[in-house]
């Protein structure tokens, strides 16, 4: 359905983006956060349509923090390889968009379940890429895993230098109060913009952010650098 000015933020009015050729656009994934579903991409999703791209989502459970992240990211995979089935579209490369939480989810997936095989394109937006103070006051044990210098965090900082692999792009505002400090969204590689949003949770539908999505599915893709290694075995008990 096209973006309708109604279902993006009032804050600003909406502005064209950019869009690429059709025969260069992937399928966009997007993969929402803590506490949230899929709903609460509907503006991004909205907007891409509107564009021309084809957006798939994801509800992830349980997303309340007392899921482990790898756990999620598994549910990830096996989604992404029920839409995209290898008889279907054993070629088909996808770009993948994570906000918050969901961009430690996608990253699991890109970093330790296969999926830098297939994904051209990775976008985060207000993800704590080192963790967040306020994770510290959950017990929760997928919330324990967004603290800093926790296990999780520093298994992905092993080899973050992956994600130069791809197209990656990091969004985020410095008045994020979830996301603490704010700067943890930066991991030093790929872009990296900083966008003046007033909270957190507008960081999926002010306009300035749609207009960076939208730009960075446009830029040219990476030539995929394809490992010899197969993807792990996916065990549905496990999701």
């Amino acid at each position: 359905m096209p973006v309708q000015p109604s279902n993006v933020s009032k804050s600003a009015p909406i502005v064209a983006g950019s869009a690429a050729p059709e025969e260069h656009r992937n399928p966009v994934f997007l993969v929402h956060g803590l506490m949230d579903t899929s709903y609460k991409m509907r503006t991004i999703a909205s907007y891409l349509r509107g564009l021309g791209w084809e957006v798939f989502d994801i509800d992830l459970r349980t997303n309340d923090g007392t899921t482990r992240l790898e756990i999620l990211a598994r549910q990830l995979a096996v989604e992404i390889d029920r839409i995209f089935a290898p008889d279907s579209h054993s070629e088909r490369s996808i770009d993948l968009l994570g906000f918050s939480m969901g961009g430690l989810v996608s990253r699991y997936y890109l970093q330790r379940l296969g999926g830098m095989q297939r994904v051209q394109r990775f976008i985060t937006i207000s993800t704590p890429h080192n963790g967040t103070i306020a994770a510290n006051f959950s017990m929760r044990s997928g919330c324990m895993q967004m603290r800093p210098n926790s296990a999780f965090m520093q298994d992905l900082s092993s080899d973050v230098d992956r994600l130069k692999e791809l197209n990656f792009t990091s969004l985020w505002t410095p008045f994020d109060l979830i996301i603490l400090p704010p700067s943890s969204s930066q991991l030093g590689i790929g872009t990296e913009r900083s966008i003046p949003v007033l909270a957190h949770p507008l960081m999926v539908s002010d306009r300035r952010v749609l207009l960076e999505i939208s730009e960075a599915l446009s830029q040219p893709a990476k030539s995929p650098m394809r490992s010899n290694s197969v993807a792990p075995n996916i065990d549905s008990e496990c999701v």
